[in-house]
């Protein structure tokens, strides 16, 4: 069982029986949102698809939570010395320094919902600005200021030095200079909230008539779970650590909401070779990055078969080409075209559903795989070329077949061009100007050219060479050397046989007998 249809076993068990269930997934839009972020949206996508499969309707919901405070200018953004006069200010109040969106939140969020619907997750999204500038948690903020004594002895429990007994569940921004630098002075026991700011400001407002205050994150989390009646939200490793905002948060829910929650940790992602990702330090890949080398189905593959608790790095390396090797193999496991043993067919079954973009048009027969290897190679033949390329294949008889083999030359393409090794890259000469070869070696070289017209298959010509290296007593180790170094300068390259037939007979015969 794939692990997202097992653990709606305890969400079932946990919850109750329901008609409908709501997962829930959110970020703060303080920076660009990189493929560790994504890991959460997916996961609680996946939770989705598992909770349908068991005939459950479910509610999918993403909460932006842009009015948080803006902390730290991301390293990677233009117009620094802007920027940093809004900082303590909310996210939503940032001006979007490229001057292409309304504000610096709203450019996070929008790229990344465009980038999500990419590969087929359309949740609902809830912007929390706005929830909060409409008093609509007026009610949750109010009892949450009510039990600040046992909220504090709660996360006391987790704390070196208490927290003081003036201390407030709640945040303000000052009315006048906008910022977060405001301490709460008092509450009335019911809807007013007193403050001072160091600007100087103070005021006494009604949270119920002005949306300038909001709950402390440790409390603004399970007072949502609460409003939006959450029943599965997962967290990364930081929220689930020993006395984390998920372990208080659940306490604090059952407290003030007699509420319970399900959910799991999902472990860290970064870049094979690199860093963890860190959007205020610029250390940053987009699901768009991955986008550009690999197709939706695959980063979907890339996560519905990882379990959610298992640090893994994306590969942007060699292992791009095994990768969407693994991936034809489970489609063809899927379509019963490759044979399985029947757990590992049901697995794969599973993972190649949830790695579709829409699981009601998954195609009814095996879709075309034009081999990522032979793309990159016939796309360096012929000159990054990607039409030409598509043109070379037999016009696709449907649409999903049509999108992927123009998708899949597309994202070879942007690999070669901008990841695949420099020993990988080539490049078919025009001329042999400056090769030198033995005479020895040339009439092998000779006798293969002669030879190209009768021969079909890349199996027959490779079987071709060892006879007429043994026929010139040629090493056949330095009849391949020549050859790359004829073909395209180099001294190793695809597999010769198969890379001759794939450049052409004739413009092969055309080298080979120029030397």
């Amino acid at each position: 069982m794939h692990w997202s249809d097992n653990f709606v076993n305890r969400i079932i068990a946990v919850m109750g029986d329901k008609e409908e269930y709501t997962v829930a997934s959110g970020i703060t839009p303080s920076g660009t949102i990189h493929l560790g972020n994504f890991r959460e949206v997916i996961t609680v996508d996946l939770m989705a698809r598992a909770l349908k499969k068991r005939g459950k309707n479910v509610r999918f919901i993403y909460s932006w939570d842009d009015y948080d405070v803006f902390r730290k200018v991301p390293v990677n953004l233009p117009g620094q010395d802007i920027l940093v006069k809004y900082l303590r200010m909310p996210i939503t109040d940032v001006p979007d320094t490229t001057g292409e969106y309304s504000s610096f939140a709203k450019r996070n969020e929008v790229l990344f919902e465009n980038q999500v619907g990419a590969v087929g997750i359309y949740p609902e999204y809830i912007y929390q600005e706005k929830k909060y500038r409409n008093c609509d948690y007026a009610e949750g903020m109010k009892l949450a200021l009510q039990n600040r004594t046992e909220v504090a002895k709660i996360l006391n429990d987790y704390r070196r030095e208490p927290l003081s007994e003036n201390w407030y569940p709640a945040s303000v921004f000052c009315e006048k200079c906008k910022k977060d630098t405001t301490k709460v002075t008092g509450y009335d026991g019911e809807y007013g909230l007193s403050y001072t700011c160091e600007c100087g400001y103070s005021d006494t407002f009604d949270f119920r008539e002005k949306g300038i205050g909001k709950l402390v994150w440790r409390i603004d989390w399970p007072m949502r779970w609460d409003y939006e009646k959450v029943d599965f939200e997962s967290g990364g490793k930081d929220h689930y650590a020993a006395g984390g905002s998920r372990e208080t948060g659940e306490r604090i829910y059952t407290l003030l909401w007699n509420g319970k929650i399900t959910g799991f940790m999902y472990d860290w992602i970064c870049v094979k070779g690199g860093k963890e990702f860190s959007s205020s330090k610029g250390i940053v890949v987009t699901l768009n990055d991955a986008l550009e080398v690999y197709e939706p189905e695959i980063v979907r593959y890339l996560f519905a078969g990882t379990k959610p608790g298992s640090p893994f790095a994306i590969s942007f390396d060699l292992d791009v080409l095994k990768i969407y090797e693994d991936f034809d193999k489970c489609e063809r496991i899927y379509f019963k075209t490759e044979e399985a043993k029947e757990k590992d067919y049901e697995n794969q079954k599973r993972i190649y559903e949830l790695s579709s973009i829409d699981e009601s048009k998954i195609p009814t027969s095996q879709p075309i795989q034009p081999k990522i290897r032979h793309l990159t190679n016939l796309l360096q033949i012929n000159e990054l070329d990607v039409e030409k390329v598509y043109n070379l294949f037999e016009k696709p008889s449907n649409e999903f077949d049509e999108k992927r083999l123009r998708t899949r030359i597309s994202c070879a393409k942007n690999w070669i061009v901008k990841y695949a090794p420099e020993d990988f890259k080539f490049s078919v000469n025009t001329n042999v100007t400056g090769v030198s070869l033995s005479d020895d070696v040339k009439k092998v070289i000779a006798l293969v050219s002669s030879k190209l017209d009768s021969i079909e298959t890349d199996k027959d010509l490779h079987n071709y060479f060892y006879e007429a290296c043994e026929s010139c007593g040629v090493d056949t180790k330095d009849f391949f050397l020549a050859c790359y170094k004829v073909l395209i300068g180099k001294e190793k390259g695809p597999q010769l046989a198969n890379f001759i037939l794939t450049i052409g007979k004739e413009r092969v015969k055309e080298l080979f007998n120029s030397i």
